[in-house]
């Protein structure tokens, strides 16, 4: 599918801010259960340059653009020191679920000023309108995409941390073992099952059912707003 130049245009700012919510959450939630490690890493800041990858966040994304193949990638992660924090079994669960959290709550957000913009702003606003509509929309789906991404149980996503800290403490410790191999995992989940076995649609079976289910909600929050009567 071929982008607009409205398209293009609207893409970078919600899928930065969507990211760097994302890592500076993680970061402030472990401040607040006592690891300071971020905030003295100057990493507690919503200028994106201190979040960028040059792996993850620009030449993978790009690569697996331009072979047109499942887009994902990462930013820098944000430094946590589990032995600072107060309960770091529990905390690190919470610091981990954050980054996703927050990027439900931003998606949350992002519904109702949509619906807020059809409510208030005439469908012939122009360009305006528009750009802001379409601007919205891209947040709600980078932010849901984010969110769910990184709710995967494989290391080193946060999905795997919040697994980690529910089993008990022998299993955590043998699950804890395969996080230098989890990024590998998931390139071979994502592109090297479907070059080999193509039919198994996993990225179409596994991945968008529930993001399709997820954005129905929020757009369904967007339409009851908009539909509110003063």
């Amino acid at each position: 599918m071929e982008l607009t130049a409205l398209q293009m245009a609207a893409i970078p700012l919600p899928l930065i801010l969507a990211i760097v919510f994302h890592e500076v959450s993680h970061g402030a939630v472990a401040r607040l259960l006592g690891d300071p490690t971020a905030h003295a890493a100057g990493r507690l800041t919503l200028n994106p340059l201190r979040h960028v990858d040059p792996v993850g966040t620009l030449l993978v994304p790009g690569f697996l653009a331009l072979v047109h193949a499942p887009v994902f990638g990462w930013a820098r992660p944000v430094p946590v020191n589990k032995r600072q924090l107060n309960h770091p079994r529990r905390d690190m669960m919470l610091v981990a679920a954050a980054g996703p959290g927050s990027n439900l709550v931003l998606a949350a957000l992002s519904a109702v000023l949509f619906g807020l913009l059809a409510r208030f702003l005439p469908e012939e606003g122009g360009g305006v309108s528009e750009f802001a509509a379409l601007s919205l929309s891209l947040f709600i789906q980078f932010n849901v995409f984010l969110a769910l991404f990184n709710l995967l149980p494989v290391p080193p996503f946060d999905g795997s941390h919040i697994v980690e800290g529910l089993l008990p403490p022998a299993a955590a410790r043998v699950y804890a073992r395969a996080r230098p191999f989890g990024l590998g995992l998931m390139f071979l989940l994502l592109l090297g099952v479907p070059y080999v076995f193509p039919d198994w649609n996993i990225v179409e079976r596994v991945v968008v059912p529930p993001f399709l289910w997820v954005m129905e909600q929020f757009f369904t929050l967007a339409q009851a707003v908009a539909g509110l009567t003063g």
